[in-house]
């Protein structure tokens, strides 16, 4: 009872902006969690004392890794096989090549690897939800929400830029149907923006591109893994008390494979998905109530310039691979 009266307040307002942002994102046809975080940073003075901060700093975390895990939810196995192993190779090639270029600009923008770790997987993986899900296993430090807003906002807004500018490049390079789909679904980062460049060019290209996408969101599994290992190896002050596959990342591989056997029900499914978006908007609703405003600005143009260059890298490994015979 008393955890309750502890953690009600801030969850509730964590609650009522989701609902904000969702009634935002409908009818101006945007970003939920682009919402959720603007809407939340509108309301930093929340989470810097009184009695929304508990329950904020349990919105963005405890049910900020839930949604991650019900990600699960929307893979199969037979998904992934059915792409073929060159794809396969390709988005794990993209992914890997990706996260790697990140951590080396990053370093040499002198942002520190942790940071390029973060934008490059965002970039790689799937938008807001990837940065999240690695911001939470990062070693936590004083710009920790700042720095998964500036990439949530970043990544965002590339994506939808990608949107409309990805499907004029498919048809400018000749590039057929199934081909297009690959590249697409290989490159944009968010799944909404995917499906609305996807199905824009055709209903082939949209469900080839929801696909490979859905296997980039996979490998959120392998590189999770891999940052723990990275941690434990070097022996970080966040890593000697966790363990060393995050429990969301055990239970998204676990959703993987009991939905793979296709014994869930289409509409435990389809509640599972519901509940996983509203987990990840009401998590990055309350990121952005820990996050300001003006921490934001100091950053200047160097992280914007890491996820512009990150984004045209992937971009040209996935059109290069497409482009061999």
């Amino acid at each position: 009872m008393n955890a309750l009266r502890l953690y009600f307040p801030g969850i509730t307002v964590a609650a009522v902006v989701a609902i904000a942002a969702t009634f935002l994102s409908v009818h101006y046809r945007a970003s939920a969690m682009l919402f959720a975080l603007l809407l939340g940073m509108a309301l930093h003075f929340l989470a810097e004392e009184g009695r929304c901060r508990p329950g904020i700093q349990v919105a963005s975390s405890h049910i900020l890794r839930t949604g991650v895990a019900l990600l699960g939810l929307r893979i199969t196995i037979d998904q992934v096989s059915a792409l073929g192993w060159n794809t396969v190779a390709l988005v794990v090639g993209g992914v890997v090549f990706t996260i790697a270029c990140g951590i080396l600009l990053a370093r040499a923008m002198k942002l520190g690897s942790a940071f390029g770790t973060l934008t490059g997987g965002a970039v790689a993986i799937c938008g807001a939800s990837a940065a999240l899900a690695i911001a939470s296993i990062l070693p936590r430090h004083k710009n920790a929400e700042r720095d998964a807003s500036f990439t949530v906002i970043g990544t965002t807004a590339l994506s939808t830029l990608a949107m409309i500018v990805y499907p004029i490049v498919t048809a400018a390079f000749g590039l057929d149907h199934r081909s297009s789909g690959i590249f697409l679904g290989g490159t944009i980062h968010d799944v909404a923006q995917v499906v609305g460049a996807g199905y824009s060019v055709s209903g082939l290209t949209g469900d080839t591109a929801t696909i490979v996408k859905l296997l980039r969101v996979a490998m959120l599994l392998p590189v999770c893994l891999a940052i723990g290992v990275a941690l434990h190896v070097r022996g970080s002050d966040a890593a000697r008390s966790a363990p060393l596959l995050p429990w969301f990342a055990v239970v998204f591989a676990l959703l993987v494979a009991v939905n793979s056997t296709g014994i869930i029900p289409a509409a435990v499914t389809s509640w599972g998905n519901d509940i996983s978006r509203w987990c990840l908007v009401m998590a990055i609703a309350a990121i952005g109530m820990k996050t300001s405003l003006k921490s934001l600005v100091d950053m200047g143009m160097k992280p914007v310039l890491l996820l512009v260059v990150e984004t045209l890298f992937l971009a040209l490994i996935v059109m290069a691979a497409i482009a061999l015979p």
